[in-house]
């Protein structure tokens, strides 16, 4: 009986001694967080889509309270609105930011690439680019397996069996970034919605030469410059036989998107344009061909 007692004793002194060692530590160790992160966080939309380079939406609030940077841990979800509320509930003043959208950098539908392969295998996009182009041949295109689709957890990518490609449904997409990481060709990107909407981009993302881009799809980019000579902002530069509007600096002028040659230059938005006049065709600023173009190229 005594030996008895004197284990359940023990125990129980083990067990107190335990107890107090754990408080002791509790108290010595315990984090205050302060709870603005809880005010913060719950303002934000809780997508935790890690758009704005953090984890999740609690992360983003601890950044924001501690830092009190509202530009470097901005939500894309929520955008100004959003932003406006927190600097608000902080005491602090931000500036707004210009809302994006993404883009696909290639217009190399089913109508513009014709296809001549049919591809059987896994359906993703980061294991059929690496064993071959695309339906239509092209090394650089949209392989149309659906990888971005799948990232986007906004509903805003869809499949368009006619054109064969992804299409990016700007009203519902909130710029978080998950379809650009998501595509193995880095096809899409992200960039400003432009006043009113309005954006001017190159469809195409082809590094190959003119003659060889456009056989493999017919509103590919050659190269040749002419957008970058016509363009009064600086905004267009040609590296590796490809075309890029800087969309910074793009004032949305559409003159690059007259003087392409091969209609590779997308206009977002644009209300149509008025019939130009006839062109005197002995004119001495006559366009060449775009089978003169490509040559040059």
């Amino acid at each position: 009986m005594n030996v008895i007692l004197i284990g359940v004793i023990t125990l129980f002194v083990i067990a107190l001694v335990a107890a107090i060692v754990l408080f002791l530590a509790a108290k010595k160790f315990k984090v205050e967080e302060d709870p603005m992160i809880d005010v913060v966080a719950d303002m934000l939309p809780g997508a935790n889509c890690g758009g704005c380079g953090f984890a999740g939406c609690r992360n983003l609030a601890e950044a924001i309270v501690k830092t009190k940077d509202l530009e470097a841990a901005h939500c894309p979800v929520g955008g100004n609105e959003t932003a406006n509320k927190i600097a608000g509930v902080l005491g602090l003043t931000v500036e707004e930011t210009e809302p994006k959208v993404a883009v696909i950098r290639c217009n190399g539908t089913r109508q513009n690439s014709v296809p001549n392969v049919e591809y059987e295998g896994a359906p993703t996009c980061a294991y059929a680019q690496t064993v071959l182009a695309n339906e239509g041949g092209c090394p650089f295109g949209c392989v149309g397996c659906g990888d971005c689709r799948t990232a986007c957890q906004f509903g805003a990518i869809s499949y368009d069996e006619g054109l064969g490609m992804p299409v990016i449904d700007e009203n519902r997409c909130v710029a978080c970034g998950a379809c650009v990481k998501a595509c193995s060709r880095k096809l899409i990107e992200l960039r400003f919605k432009g006043k009113n909407n309005r954006r001017v981009y190159v469809s195409c993302s082809s590094k190959d030469k003119g003659a060889v881009a456009k056989k493999h799809c017919k509103v590919a980019c050659i190269g040749c410059g002419k957008c970058a000579k016509v363009c009064p902002f600086g905004a267009i530069t040609v590296e590796n036989n490809l075309a890029y509007i800087d969309y910074t600096k793009c004032k949305s002028c559409r003159k690059c998107v007259a003087e392409c040659p091969v209609g590779a230059i997308t206009e977002k938005n644009f209300p149509p344009r008025k019939e130009a006049a006839p062109v005197n065709n002995n004119a001495e600023t006559a366009q060449k061909e775009p089978e003169t173009l490509l040559k040059e190229a």
